[in-house]
């Protein structure tokens, strides 16, 4: 029985869809698609003049994401070295290798990627000329990538675009741990400590805070790995890739680093006068023997003089903003309150899964009932007509330019059944969604015909899944529903201009029906029941299931239908044969009368009741929550409010809505628990209730930073806050407290040793912010390229590294002075507290509180005994 055609290019074609199985990989099975058409083309096909075509593959997106994701991450790396030279090695040859390395590393993004190859060449060379500890910190790079690939591929594991990208997120991170253990050994060695010494203690001296640090980057993904949502599967991988990346690296950091240190700043190979910003203030002993040695370099005397300027005005700020307890009360409630409130006012509306750009436009067409497939072969020549400017043109011609939309690579028009669907591909995959407008114009110029057209999704397939709202309606009286359809119908189109809607079924009760009604009598004396003649009459009109057939263990359907059924008019179904028990064959109309009627074009049930779905595509530049919004408050709730939805009678918005909602619940709590976990982690760690109470602080900063890095994004491109988008302020939650982590456990060290808390507190700062800023800097740098770039795949994670490298950005810049001053406001409260409780043991003597000076210096005596002792 013919109940499908299809077209492209004026011949009539048969179209064949593949799907892998479930859990196979794509890659694997589109090469083994390929294989088997080239076989069947040169073949079978080949002797009988036939050719099979392949319209669609869906692994050239996957491809070219996956290129794309590479490229960030190797041009993430090379900026990554780049600041590593300019903070631990800054100099005339640093100044001339890194725009070096740079124009290498846009060459390989602009004229060929294989000048990646001359990029590797130039960091390595520059590392083993004069950046050694530039070279090391690098190395923790692709240690940690390989051995992530080893752990992904023991977990069982695949290689996707998201767990790329989520490896391109970790490239910026896998140098923090490193860069904050090497620069303390450089630090105590500048204090003259020896070269073993300095690698041991100066690794002890951090350990907790890059163990901290990690953990809770770590920690943050625990809750996320438990969503049972289908951005559960998105999330996963995107947890795994960083959380193994950065774990590895903290090994790293403990074993490669140190050992390569004690070596590389052995006595007669230390370079004294590398760029240090503390040097200029001559706290550990020296008198700016940097500026002494490149006294000819303004450049450089004047980049270091801006580092040491800009560590000198935190301080001081710190200093004069902790000198009065008033002022620390002020900052901190001015800075949290204006980074809820600018989280508030800023957050936008939530969208689902991103759809991808995938070079796909699929439309379905839903006709007046009755239809027959030579009328839908009909409508198909004329789409062919319409389109053919578009597809019967070169796309690199004059002609092509002045089109209205992109040339069409490919097209199709299928019919199955009542159901018509039109593919189009453009030339160019940038301007794909430029063909949406197209196909929903030249399939709705038929009376009576309903058009929607929607892209391709990556996470979905059909064209009434993915970025879809599903109003369900549901009742017993079939007429009251169908009018609540129309007037949802038009109520979408005009609260939703762009939004195309589309019912399921029909809201046409036009139908053609014929009724077949037994003769009861004159089947009885025949010996015809009516399930005999039912089953008689399926098989000559539309094929009747006859029982199973198995090959090889798959079961084929068998089906008996009567010749040239499908060309059986309904004039003739009363002479369709009826073979009786007897042997006889008679007339259909010898045992049952037919009549003629009008109904629906299906009947579809939700719980028992008759449903109708109103599947509505809102415009992509419309959120989904959004869309929700003005349909539940302009629509739904009015239909309540005129009293046209009774107990009888009732709506649910479901389908992608439906999934929204649930994957927003199960993120939005696993916020709070990753946040919960993240305080409980540091309190284990640093034995303590309150300093992690400190820490948390540095949150609201990041979540402000993270929306004002996704506002300014929307400058320039959509990006919707999508489920995979609030993933960026779960990693927000373990890594903006990394900065802060680290001037907390400096400045405990600093008090263990004597220090005045008000004097520990910017001491610490002063003496973290070169580290801090490096890791800032390597981490928002290797996050840069994922941002910027455009192309297939960037719009996956385009808005989530829009959110870390916002939150980044702003918790970096305010974290130096926020945390310092809740920092003093915590202690004070608390000795407030120790002195109410115990009065007579806080009378007790104390020694003279030790200056900063005196313990950075490397000939305090304490500083020799404290060493001594540990």
């Amino acid at each position: 029985k013919r109940d499908s055609l299809s077209r492209r290019y004026g011949f009539t074609s048969n179209g064949l869809s593949v799907r892998r199985a479930s859990g196979a990989n794509v890659l694997e099975v589109m090469r083994g698609i390929r294989k088997a058409t080239d076989d069947l083309n040169n073949g079978l096909l080949k002797r009988l003049d036939l050719e099979l075509f392949q319209y669609y593959d869906e692994t050239e997106y996957i491809r070219s994401a996956i290129g794309l994701v590479q490229q960030n991450i190797f041009v993430g790396r090379a900026l990554t070295v780049i600041v590593l030279l300019l903070f631990l090695h800054l100099g005339r040859r640093t100044l001339l290798a890194v725009p070096l390395i740079a124009a290498s590393a846009v060459a390989t993004v602009v004229v060929s990627p294989w000048f990646f190859v001359v990029t590797l060449a130039l960091m390595i060379g520059a590392g083993i000329w004069f950046g050694r500890g530039a070279l090391v910190v690098g190395m923790a790079i692709p240690v940690s990538v390989v051995g992530t690939f080893l752990l992904l591929g023991l977990m069982g594991r695949s290689l996707n675009v998201i767990s790329l990208a989520g490896l391109a997120f970790a490239v910026g991170m896998l140098v923090d741990n490193a860069v904050v253990v090497l620069e303390n050994i450089y630090r105590r060695r500048q204090m003259g400590e020896r070269a073993l010494t300095a690698a041991s203690v100066g690794t002890a001296e951090v350990a907790g805070a890059v163990v901290a640090s990690t953990l809770t980057t770590i920690a943050v993904f625990v809750p996320v790995l438990f969503v049972q949502e289908t951005s559960g599967q998105l999330f996963r991988d995107i947890a795994l890739a960083i959380s193994c990346a950065v774990g590895l690296s903290l090994v790293v950091s403990f074993t490669m680093i140190p050992t390569a240190a004690a070596r590389l700043f052995a006595a007669g190979e230390f370079d004294a006068g590398e760029n240090d910003f503390h040097r200029e203030a001559g706290t550990n002993g020296s008198s700016n023997g940097f500026a002494r040695r490149n006294k000819s370099h303004r450049i450089v005397r004047s980049i270091a003089a801006i580092g040491f300027g800009f560590s000198e005005l935190v301080a001081r700020a710190n200093r004069w903003v902790l000198s009065h307890r008033l002022r620390s009360i002020c900052l901190t409630g001015a800075m949290v309150l204006a980074s809820v409130g600018l989280t508030y006012l800023l957050w936008p509306k939530v969208e689902y899964l991103p759809a991808g750009n995938r070079n796909f436009v699929f439309c379905m067409l839903s006709p007046p009932p009755g239809y027959n497939i030579e009328h839908l072969m009909e409508m198909g020549e004329q789409l062919e007509n319409d389109l053919r400017p578009y597809w019967d043109v070169d796309p690199d011609s004059p002609e092509a330019a002045e089109l209205d939309y992109p040339p069409i690579d490919y097209y199709f028009y299928a019919v199955r059944g009542t159901s018509v669907f039109i593919g189009l591909r453009t030339a160019d995959p940038a301007r794909i969604r430029e063909l949406i407008p197209l196909a929903a114009e030249v399939g709705s110029q038929f009376p009576g015909t309903r058009a929607i057209a929607k892209q391709s999704s990556l996470f979905e397939r059909g064209i009434t899944s993915g970025r879809n709202i599903d109003i369900e309606i549901t009742g017993g009286d079939l007429h009251k529903l169908i009018e609540t359809g129309r007037r949802v119908l038009a109520d979408v189109k005009r609260v939703i201009p762009d939004a195309q809607a589309m019912p399921q079924p029909s809201l046409d009760l036009s139908s053609p029906e014929i009724h077949v009604q037994p003769k009861l009598v004159e089947s009885s004396e025949m010996g015809v029941n009516a399930s005999e003649l039912g089953y008689a009459v399926d098989a000559f009109v539309d094929g009747a299931y006859a029982g199973d057939y198995f090959v090889d263990g798959d079961k084929i359907d068998l089906t008996i239908i009567g010749k040239n059924a499908s060309e059986r008019r309904t004039q003739g179904i009363l002479s369709i044969p009826v073979a009786t028990r007897a042997g006889e064959v008679v007339p259909l109309s010898a045992l049952a009368d037919i009549s003629y009627s009008s109904g629906p074009e299906a009947i579809h049930r939700r719980e028992k009741l008759r449903a109708i779905t109103i599947s509505v595509s809102p415009p992509l530049t419309m959120p989904l929550e959004e869309a929700m919004q003005l349909i539940d408050g302009e629509i739904i709730s009015k239909l309540h409010d005129e009293g046209l939805l009774d107990g009888d009678t009732m709506i649910t918005m479901s389908g992608t809505a439906d999934k929204l909602r649930q994957a927003w619940d199960a993120l939005r709590w696993n916020l709070l628990l990753a946040l919960a976990i993240t305080y409980l982690l540091m309190a284990a760690l640093f034995e303590s209730w309150l300093y992690p109470f400190v820490i948390l602080f540095s949150v609201p900063l990041g979540a402000v930073g993270g929306v004002l890095g996704l506002w300014v994004l929307n400058f320039f491109v959509f990006q919707a806050l999508d489920v995979l988008t609030m993933l960026g302020f779960v990693i927000l939650i373990g890594t903006v407290v990394n900065n802060a982590i680290l001037i907390v456990h400096q400045s405990l060290n600093f008090i263990r040793e004597g220090m005045d808390p008000r004097v520990a507190v910017p001491e610490s700062v002063k003496t973290r912010i070169r580290p801090i800023f490096i890791t800032t800097t390597t981490t928002v740098l290797g996050l840069l390229p994922l941002v910027v770039f455009p192309g297939a795949g960037s719009e996956l994670y385009r808005g989530l590294g829009a959110v870390v490298l916002g939150g980044l950005l702003v918790s970096t810049a305010f974290t130096l002075f926020l945390v310092p001053a809740v920092f003093i406001l915590m202690m004070d409260a608390k000795s407030a507290i120790a002195n109410a409780l115990w009065p007579q043991s806080t009378a007790a003597p104390t020694q003279a509180p030790v200056s900063a000076e005196s313990l950075l210096r490397p000939s305090a005596p304490k500083l020799r005994r404290s060493q001594r002792v540990k």
